[in-house]
Order: structure tokens, then C-alpha cells, then sequence
């Protein structure tokens, strides 16, 4: 039963739900592709010398390009308050959406290796930089991830036909809670704790390098770059999966809670959701500030296609 229904608590959930989502959603799903289009473009065409950041970055494009295939049918079912598209394509979209989430922390966790890779070996000899290693990889964490996150499958349900509820709002509360947290734990907190400690690795040798080396020598960008990707890292993926636990103990457990708190806790809940998948709108940044020469090579095709249109599309007097 729904709490607000035995509650005086106005359904903020539910209006949450039919427009913040919805419009969130919508938001996410223009932006990114025009985000992730111009990196697909940029790789597929500009980009002939691969190296392992690179193959990291695009793989994290295809992942962010799977999450936005999902978007549409969740901004129509939420916008409607209706799910028309049956058991088995909620349980795919769901998939989808979480199979971008942990594919999103594990590439940025080992793009945050690459980068330091980078710096301790410039001339890119050692083994984990080797394009074989980097495809090996990417190819595991793919793997690695729909294992991992397949038991999703078992909990996600629509509500009697009507939407397709959330990981944190269907199946068995218990279950999924211990499923949730294991998955907080692999899945989030491990990748965090790697992702910091090699960013804090790189920040240490960009500040012993500029104390040792005495030019003009500028530690900003790269230093700009470590805080925003773990700042990013931090404030989507943390909100989400704190509010996911919290929200399925409120199921799981007979905690004394009024119906208020219940939907409080759902609100909060729902708006961390799209919170959590803005990294596919905010990962192209990554691509024009970290990839190997990506934005001037993009630049450069584009005014070379520029230039062929001009030249074959002469303008008549």
C-alpha cells in the first residue's frame, strides 16, 4: 500500500516522480547525446592512434550511449504514470541504466590509473599502457559488471503494470538491501578509494615536480582536472547510493516511521536518481580535457569538412 495513501502527507513523491523525472530525464537524455554524438564522431573519425586512455574513454562513451537509449521510454512512462511496455523491458532498461553506472565508476577509476601511468612514464612503456592491456580490460569490465549486477534482474517488477519501479522501490525489500549494500561496496566505495588514491598520487608528483623543476612550468590544469574528476565522482555516485540503502531498510524494516517519513525518504530517493546518471552528460569533458589531443583533432576534422563543403557548395551570385 502506499503510505501516502494512509497519510496527510501530500504525494511529493508521486509529483516528483511525474515531473522532476521526467523532465530531468529529458534533459539528460539531449544534452548527452549531443555530448557523447560529438566524442562517437571524434573517435570513429579523428582519432588513428589509440592509445590505452583513449580506449578507456571511448568505452566509457559506449557505456553512457547505452544509459541514454534507456531514457526515453522512462521519460514517457513517468510523464504518464503509466508503464505500456511489459515485465521484460522494465527489467532491460533497468539493467541498462545500472549496468552504465558501475561500467561509468570503473572506467573513470581506471582512467584516473592511466593519468598517472601517463605522468610516471611518458613514453607509455610499461605493460599497463599497451593498447592489448587496455582492450583486455575494458572487455573484463564489461564482463565483470553484468555478473555483478545481474541479480537486478530478480528484483526489478513494475507495480501491477502501472511503472516501472526503481531498483530501491521494488521487489523484496530484505534481499535487495543485502544485494544493494554488497553492490554499494564493490561496486562504488572500492573504485572510490582507488580512484582517490591515485588521484592524491598524481597531485603529489605534479607538486614535487613543479618544487623540483624551476620553469614556467604549470600545475593548474592537471591539478584542475583531478579535483573536478574526483569532486564528480564523489557528490552523483554518493547521494544515490546512500539514499538507495536508506530507502529500501525504510522497506525492509518495521522501523517506526510515519507515513511522512516514508515518503520523505522516497523524494530524496528520486532525486538522486538523475543525480547519480548525470555522469553521462558530464563525462564528454573528460574527453576534451583528458584524452590525448582529442579536442584538437576534432577541431581540425571539423574545419577540414568545413572546407570540403565550402569548396563543393560554391556560393552562386
Amino acid at each position: 500500500m502506499n503510505v501516502n495513501e494512509s497519510s496527510d502527507c501530500p504525494p511529493v513523491d508521486n509529483l516528483l516522480e511525474k515531473y522532476y523525472l521526467s523532465t530531468a530525464y529529458t534533459c539528460e537524455f539531449v544534452f548527452g547525446i549531443i555530448g557523447n554524438g560529438i566524442v562517437i564522431f571524434g573517435y570513429i573519425f579523428c582519432m588513428n592512434n589509440w592509445s590505452s586512455g583513449s580506449i578507456y574513454l571511448f568505452n566509457l562513451c559506449l557505456s553512457d550511449f547505452a544509459f541514454l537509449c534507456t531514457l526515453p521510454l522512462l521519460v514517457e512512462s513517468y510523464a504518464n504514470e503509466t508503464w505500456r511496455y511489459g515485465s521484460v523491458l522494465c527489467q532491460s532498461n533497468r539493467y541498462l541504466l545500472h549496468a552504465n553506472l558501475y561500467t561509468s565508476i570503473l572506467f573513470l577509476t581506471f582512467i584516473s590509473i592511466d593519468r598517472y601511468m601517463l605522468m610516471q612514464h611518458p613514453f607509455r612503456e610499461h605493460r599497463l599502457q599497451r593498447r592489448s592491456t587496455a582492450i583486455f580490460i575494458s572487455i573484463a569490465i564489461w564482463i565483470v559488471v553484468m555478473l555483478e549486477i545481474s541479480p537486478i534482474l530478480i528484483f526489478i517488477d513494475t507495480d501491477n503494470n502501472r511503472q516501472c519501479l526503481s531498483y530501491g522501490s521494488s521487489g523484496n525489500a530484505s534481499q535487495s538491501l543485502i544485494f544493494s549494500i554488497c553492490l554499494t561496496v564493490t561496486g562504488f566505495v572500492i573504485p572510490l578509494c582507488v580512484m582517490c588514491i591515485f588521484y592524491f598520487k598524481i597531485i603529489h608528483f605534479l607538486r614535487n615536480r613543479n618544487d623540483q623543476i624551476a620553469t614556467s612550468f604549470s600545475i593548474e590544469k592537471p591539478l584542475t582536472l583531478v579535483t573536478m574528476a574526483v569532486v564528480v565522482f564523489s557528490v552523483l555516485f554518493t547521494p544515490y547510493h546512500i539514499m538507495r540503502n536508506v530507502r529500501l531498510a525504510s522497506r525492509a524494516y518495521s522501523w517506526e516511521l510515519s507515513g511522512c517519513c516514508h515518503m520523505i525518504i522516497n523524494s530524496v530517493y528520486i532525486i538522486t536518481r538523475p543525480l547519480a546518471f548525470l555522469n553521462s552528460v558530464i563525462n564528454p569533458i573528460f574527453y576534451f580535457l583528458m584524452g590525448d589531443h582529442f579536442r584538437e583533432l576534432l577541431l581540425a576534422r571539423i574545419q577540414h569538412l568545413l572546407r570540403t563543403i565550402k569548396s563543393r557548395c560554391p556560393l552562386t551570385p
